[in-house]
């Protein structure tokens, strides 16, 4: 019997956020919200998730902060 997992991290944009100033590296952008989860799959089908954050992340260095 072959059984395939996998465990890992996923991100989803939820579209645009705030235009902000980013305390990281000082550019005024628009951040992106975004949501992310820990999961794990059986067979390429999620069985359990869990960890859920929401957060909002600069569009130029990346830095994320909860929204």
């Amino acid at each position: 019997m072959f059984v395939i997992f996998g465990f890992g991290t996923k991100q989803k944009h939820l579209g645009p956020g705030e235009t902000r100033t980013c305390p990281r590296c000082h550019n005024t952008t628009q951040w992106a919200r975004m949501r992310e989860y820990r999961q794990f799959t059986v067979f390429f089908i999620p069985v359990a998730r869990w960890k859920r954050r929401r957060f909002e992340a600069c569009g130029i260095c990346g830095a994320a902060f909860a929204a």
